[in-house]
């Protein structure tokens, strides 16, 4: 199982802080992750999770997308960061 976290602004849109996630093939990296959650929920998770710019982490540590998944991992999702 993988368990996927979302913070702030991702969680009030999503209605969600964690889900957990059965590790397969279909979830082998983070990229086919977040589409494969964005497909599986529809079009509310698709506006939320599919901005360029959403920060990813895997196992506390920020990532690129083709960051390879296993069994036991935990990722998380961050809205963009802004401010000034």
């Amino acid at each position: 199982m993988l368990r996927v976290l979302f913070f702030g602004r991702l969680r009030e849109e999503l209605g969600c802080g964690e889900i957990e996630v059965i590790a397969d093939d279909s979830c082998r990296d983070l990229d086919a992750l977040q589409a494969q959650l964005c497909a599986a929920n529809g079009e509310r998770w698709t506006r939320a999770l599919g901005a360029a710019n959403t920060i990813r982490a895997l196992n506390q540590v920020m990532v690129s997308g083709n960051a390879p998944l296993a069994d036991g991992d935990e990722v998380a999702f961050f809205p963009p960061v802004t401010g000034g």
